[in-house]
């Protein structure tokens, strides 16, 4: 006899459902980051989960770009361990870096080539399929399509940041690292951006960004990180925080 999982669920607990455990997209275990005898990073834990949104928040100097580049496999902890869509950072970086988009205060483009060009490079750097449909989409969602055959040179810095943030979805990423996505955006682009973060959503990528804009933070993510001192000392879910409050404590740092 052929059971459903909503049965045997049933019939294992007598019942009652049992509910299924959350599996961590992002696993941080112990997590330190030393240079010469400064801590940036003090064994940090975390764990991300698919669909969630997540606003990392904190003074300059806190640490945020730090853990971003970690992430993104593009510095080594002094200690502990990063586990990204199962695999060890420090093991599996290639692995790792397939399942990871990143848009930095560089958009890292080719100025030379146009939009277009640009995605193409990319997708074949990550064997995207149906690579012509894909850029379509992609250059469709941020509002760059009637300009894919124009030199990146000659775009804005806004437009240039709407690219990067299409460069980095492209591979549909597992994970997506933004390092301060808004700044420099125009209104289309904070438009865009939050097209995207809902994008990530409803295909279960995981976001981790960082803004120095409380008031954006707040509306997009779904739950805060506060770093000081290299340790996270809040993590709350973003409804529950009072900008305010959230506002004069980052003051005070």
């Amino acid at each position: 006899m052929n059971v459903s999982p909503r049965a045997s669920q049933l019939l294992a607990s007598g019942g009652e459902a049992v509910p299924v455990p959350r599996v961590p997209r992002v696993k941080i275990s112990k997590l330190s980051k030393r240079y010469e005898r400064r801590g940036v990073l003090r064994s940090i834990d975390l764990e991300l989960y698919p669909g969630e949104r997540v606003a990392l928040l904190g003074a300059n100097g806190a640490g945020k770009t730090t853990l971003l580049r970690i992430l993104a496999t593009l510095s080594r902890p002094t200690s502990g361990t990063v586990s990204i869509a199962g695999h060890l950072t420090h093991k599996t970086a290639q692995a790792v870096r397939s399942q990871v988009g990143v848009v930095a205060h560089q958009p890292y483009l080719y100025e030379d080539l146009t939009a277009e060009e640009n995605l193409r490079f990319f997708a074949r750097m990550y064997s995207v399929s149906d690579e012509r449909s894909r850029i379509d989409e992609i250059l469709f969602m941020v509002g760059l399509i009637s300009r894919r055959d124009d030199r990146v040179g000659t775009f804005s810095r806004g437009m240039q940041q709407r690219l990067a943030i299409g460069r980095a979805i492209l591979h549909k990423p597992a994970l997506l690292l933004l390092d301060e996505p808004d700044s420099g955006l125009d209104r289309e682009g904070a438009r865009v951006l939050e097209r995207i973060l809902g994008y990530q959503r409803t295909t279960e990528g995981t976001v981790l960004m960082t803004t120095h804009d409380l008031r954006f933070g707040l509306s997009t993510a779904d739950r805060v990180l506060l770093l000081e001192n290299g340790k996270i000392v809040l993590d709350a879910p973003a409804p529950s925080l009072d900008e305010d409050e959230l506002d004069e404590r980052l003051s005070r740092r």
